[in-house]
């Protein structure tokens, strides 16, 4: 099915294009739905040259090493492009996309991909910041995992999902908008879902989690736990 308008719009590198310049680049363009919990794709798999961004919804990004275990890479929101390499790379899928909940993902032939930047170069530039901040990300992950506790990983990740999703008042505390799972912030930091668990519960009084959701009661307690200051030593 064509994107519409109304979703070509929500990619955020498109933002700058006129309506008439989207209308342009329709006729190239495709979208396809996923439901919750359906693979988008898998890692190793040999893709079109094309341009993959997520018009609606929450896709996740994860590794499976041999041994299967998972590592969660990052989560996307709507606006969000994916599969680098399908456009600059080998063609082969760097890690296995998931649908979050309902997704719509569009995607677009590299060609008119190109010829949209040829016409507007902030295109590239757009995608090259994207890129650079997910190389950062990256570096800071790889340090935490090699250097960091496990209790100091937790509180940068609470922080790090707080600003990425947003926050609103509860009766407690700040809760974030964004629900999720003990498996997902413990593969996403590195360590076992029974070590998150129990994590929580030594942060108690900082950070409540229940059935998804998170409510910081304490934001400069989870600063000084992220930030290395506070007295949370490992067992």
């Amino acid at each position: 099915m064509q994107a519409t308008l109304e979703l070509l719009t929500a990619i955020a590198i498109f933002a700058e294009l006129t309506s008439t310049e989207l209308a342009q680049l329709q006729p190239d363009t495709q979208v396809h739905r996923y439901q919750k919990g359906e693979i988008v794709m898998s890692e190793g798999d040999c893709l079109p040259a094309k341009l993959y961004a997520l018009a609606e919804g929450a896709l996740q990004i994860a590794k499976i090493a041999p041994t299967g275990k998972e590592t969660i890479l990052r989560t996307l929101s709507a606006g969000d492009f994916f599969a680098a390499p399908a456009l600059l790379g080998d063609g082969i899928a760097p890690a296995t996309v998931t649908a979050k909940s309902d997704s719509w993902v569009l995607t677009l032939d590299r060609s008119r991909l190109l010829e949209a930047i040829q016409r507007h170069p902030d295109i590239a530039l757009q995608m090259m910041q994207v890129l650079n901040q997910r190389i950062q990300q990256l570096h800071e992950t790889v340090h935490g995992l090699v250097s960091e506790r496990a209790i100091v990983r937790l509180a940068k990740f609470i922080q790090s999902l707080a600003l990425r999703s947003g926050t609103i008042p509860s009766a407690s505390g700040q809760q974030l908008t964004a629900r999720v799972s003990y498996y997902q912030i413990a593969r996403s930091i590195g360590i076992t879902y029974e070590e998150c668990v129990r994590l929580f519960k030594r942060i108690h009084s900082i950070v409540i989690y229940q059935r998804g959701k998170l409510t910081i009661l304490d934001e400069q307690a989870l600063e000084a736990i992220a930030s290395g200051t506070e007295a949370f030593y490992e067992p």
